[in-house]
């Protein structure tokens, strides 16, 4: 059997102008980088209306046994070319941590993948070394300042910016830096982030264009002074540089499928400590240039298509107009407790204790989101027609349709049974309004309260006393009318990884809560999350290896 590189580097792939063309656009309006992939030129789409019909792929809470959510995506994208619609990928870039640790490859798998693969797995257009640089360039003005005499009166144990680095690193967690003399700066604890948690990324992936990306960065809180009040990137004068650094990687990033789908992959927050989408820009563009725009939302509905909805889409006026949410009788049987090895062999009773899970993901969407939905159950060979069976009728009864995926071993054609009533979706009138899991206006209490209820199926939240004196100096800073950010678990509703299915009777406590003002949103932490991902105890880079010929191994 061919692993995922094999497949992806036997298909030559089609000229850049013809995917280019796909979308209506001319060559002119591309930015080469090689000759399989390139950026779009924003004047060539800006004055063009949105007109495409925006399906966001979701899934189950993640596990062991696999989902195949990009993979889905992609096959979901290609089969609906084969329908003869004029269709657009907009996914996220994927972050070298993971590549490097657990993943080893983030571009979808099988015959329903984005190329170039290898390049999009390993710094593609440099987009992330930007965000990088413009990260750190603020930490330097920030510790610049305090070094040549802190005129702002910077309190340095209450600074909250940190250094960033795109890969798992747990012993940059704590440092202490400015070590080795007054010449080599000012002695404070200090810390960092993956690339993919910091804020850069959020205000990366929620700006408008260049303008509104430069005026978030100026928002960003990175310290308070010795009164207690915010000071910002643009106190230290430091938005203007930190945008040309960004200017080009703003722009979004144009490749294509196996199948020559046209896809914008740009920006790429992590889910469980960031908002887990692809920039409003990627998104905008393709809802100009094509007519169906398959788009996806980082790990299981509870975090990742929460964050899009509540954040992503009332700051960039979307509206999903169909949902996928995405299931494997496997992951369904592990959370119903079965064990890793046994979930090759039938097990209705694992199935039914486990369907919760994916019950309480679609009644998320339906209920409380109002959105239309379908299940895509992404088949493995050892599902078994009961299995099938079971998992459709309970779908069935919350008023769901399920379809079968086949993307990873047919490609698009394995996806056209989804496809079909994706399109079915998308044309059928809508009974209620689409809503947010909480309104504007709402106190931060209450949205928490709101996302938990609504959206874990829990009994609200419980705040530390540092939480409580955190959410108390946001209300009074003025903060407290933003969206939230949960940096949760993905393995569970709960705060709890262990807690698998759908848990009733928790509460999720809240133990810290800090502002992100560029982005527009407070993140709220739970649970042991981390903004500083480690490796695991076999890292996939080990696995990760080229020849004398240049030729990359080991992507999966």
């Amino acid at each position: 059997m061919k692993t995922d590189i094999e497949i992806a580097q036997a298909v030559q792939g089609l000229p850049m102008a013809e995917i280019a063309a796909r979308l209506g656009l001319e060559e002119a309006a591309l930015i080469p980088y090689g000759r399989n992939k390139a950026k779009v030129e924003p004047a060539a789409y800006k004055d063009k209306p949105r007109k495409g019909k925006l399906i966001l792929v979701t899934a189950i809470n993640p596990t062991p046994a696999g989902e195949g959510k990009t993979t889905t995506s992609v096959g979901l994208a290609d089969a609906l070319s084969r329908l003869g619609k004029q269709t657009c990928l907009a996914l996220r870039e994927p972050s070298l941590g993971p590549v490097f640790g657990v993943k080893g490859g983030a571009a979808g798998g099988g015959y329903a993948q984005v190329i170039p693969m290898e390049d999009i797995n390993l710094h593609f257009t440099g987009d992330f070394h930007a965000i990088g640089a413009a990260n750190n360039l603020l930490a330097a003005m920030l510790d610049n300042h305090i070094q040549q005499g802190n005129a702002l009166d910077i309190d340095t144990k209450n600074i909250v910016w940190k250094r960033c680095v795109d890969m798992n690193d747990r012993q940059l967690r704590s440092v202490i830096d400015g070590l080795g003399g007054r010449v080599n700066g000012v002695p404070r604890e200090d810390g960092f982030d993956i690339t993919v948690a910091s804020e850069v990324m959020a205000v990366f992936c929620l700006a408008t264009d260049l303008m509104d990306l430069k005026a978030r960065l100026g928002r960003m809180v990175v310290a308070y002074d010795r009164k207690g009040e915010p000071v910002t990137a643009h106190d230290l004068k430091a938005e203007g540089a930190m945008t040309a650094l960004l200017k080009d990687a703003l722009k979004p990033n144009l490749v294509q499928t196996l199948e020559g789908t046209p896809a914008l992959i740009h920006g790429g927050p992590f889910a469980n400590i960031a908002h887990g989408c692809n920039s409003v820009i990627a998104t905008d563009a393709a809802l100009r240039l094509a007519d169906y725009v398959v788009t996806e939302a980082g790990f299981g509905a509870d975090l990742g298509a929460e964050k899009f909805l509540d954040i992503k889409c009332r700051a960039a006026s979307l509206e999903p107009d169909a949902v996928v949410i995405v299931a494997t009788v496997r992951a369904l049987k592990h959370h119903g407790g079965c064990p890793k090895a046994d979930l090759g062999k039938e097990d209705l009773t694992a199935l039914e204790k486990g369907l919760p899970n994916l019950l309480r993901h679609v009644d998320t969407i339906k209920n409380t989101y109002h959105l239309p939905c379908v299940v895509a159950v992404n088949a493995f060979p050892t599902d078994t027609p009961a299995e099938l069976d079971l998992l459709s009728a309970r779908c069935r009864e919350l008023g769901v349709n399920v379809a079968l995926s086949e993307v990873w071993a047919k490609g698009g054609a394995g996806g056209e049974t989804l496809a079909k009533e994706v399109l079915r979706l998308c044309a059928e009138p809508r009974l209620d309004p689409f809503t947010y899991a909480y309104e504007d206006g709402t106190s931060l209490i209450y949205k928490l309260n709101a996302i938990v209820g609504r959206v874990y199926g829990g009994d609200g939240v419980v705040l530390t006393p540092a939480a409580q004196k955190q959410a108390q100096k946001l209300l009074d800073l003025g903060f407290g009318d933003l969206p939230v950010c949960m940096a949760k678990t993905q393995y569970s509703l709960s705060d709890d990884p262990t807690l698998l299915g759908a848990p009733q009777g928790f509460r999720v406590t809240v133990r810290n809560l800090k502002v992100c003002a560029g982005a527009g949103f407070i993140v709220a932490l739970t649970g042991d999350i981390m903004t500083m991902p480690g490796l695991p105890k076999v890292p996939a880079a080990e696995n990760i290896d080229v020849d004398e010929n240049g030729k990359i191994t080991g992507l999966f």
